[in-house]
């Protein structure tokens, strides 16, 4: 039997923020068995604990949608290396497939708030999709998507950045067949991540269900990449910038993210993201 917990990431509340499962003792798990165990919780992710290549390092993790093995996300990154933190570590380093993930623990009273580093910058993936194929994907009228310009970019996972107008049309807002699925070969990616500015920060969602997952409550990867849509569209001066994101409103998950961009000579330079998370359960489960 695996030792597993479940989080609640980027909220202190239980049952909101975005899932997650933890699997100890997986060091001797074939890539079968953990996907395996993966569409079992069938939650977004699942991250598996493994003994580190390094011992200078914390841990060895692996990450699964319930479809498919990911080389790096967020909500995992940060639930995993608070629950490997406990009461006292404040560094944990974790080792994933896109790169070496360093995890800073903060305490304030009450409060632990985990923060990485993102181990890839964002690049460009794809040519953008005509604005009318991603507008009918999203069942929006063109004029519905702006004000910045749409962005595929890629930091181990990749995503196509969709700007929105405001909020009532980003609930409005669902994937729509066979256009959708002719967007996501369009853009090489398999999850659009919308957006909106508003007075307190961004507000958000993401959709991937051609990869298991109809809407993600909270996207850590996704909100470190998006550094590059946003400075690629004028909305990252130089210097520190630190932005709050909430993401899983209209799926009754509220999450709360932290982004925190080093512009350096119109480059960026470090990109961070921090949150919270809560634990709910915990148990055995069988090996496959």
């Amino acid at each position: 039997m695996l030792r597993f917990h479940i989080y609640d990431v980027f909220t202190t509340t239980p049952f909101t923020g975005n899932p997650l499962a933890i699997v100890e003792g997986a060091g001797g798990l074939t890539t079968a068995q953990m996907q395996t165990l993966a569409r079992q919780f069938n939650l977004s992710e699942t991250i598996f604990v493994q003994p580190p290549d390094d011992p200078a390092h914390t841990a060895k993790v692996r990450i699964f949608f319930p479809t498919a093995e990911i080389p790096f996300a967020g909500h995992p990154t940060i639930g995993c290396a608070l629950h490997l933190a406990g009461d006292t570590a404040s560094e944990i380093t974790l080792e994933e497939v896109a790169g070496l993930v360093p995890v800073t623990i903060t305490r304030d009273g009450g409060a632990t708030l985990a923060e990485f580093t993102a181990p890839r910058l964002p690049v460009r993936h794809a040519p953008v999709p005509p604005h009318a194929l991603i507008a009918a994907a999203l069942d929006l009228t063109p004029a519905r998507i702006g004000p910045h310009d749409p962005g595929v970019w890629q930091g181990g996972p990749a995503f196509l950045y969709v700007p929105v107008t405001d909020l009532d049309t980003l609930a409005a807002a669902r994937p729509i067949e066979p256009v959708w699925s002719e967007l996501m070969a369009a853009a090489r990616v398999d999850s659009a991540y919308l957006y909106t500015a508003t007075p307190e920060g961004i507000r958000s969602r993401m959709f991937s269900p051609t990869a298991g997952i109809p809407e993600d409550p909270a996207t850590g990867s996704a909100t470190a990449i998006l550094a590059g849509q946003l400075l690629a569209n004028g909305a990252l001066p130089g210097g520190t910038t630190t932005l709050r994101l909430r993401q899983g409103v209209e799926m009754g998950r509220p999450s709360d993210l932290r982004l925190t961009v080093d512009v350096d000579a119109g480059a960026i330079a470090a990109i961070r993201v921090a949150g919270s998370a809560v634990k709910i359960a915990e148990g055995t489960i069988r090996i496959p």
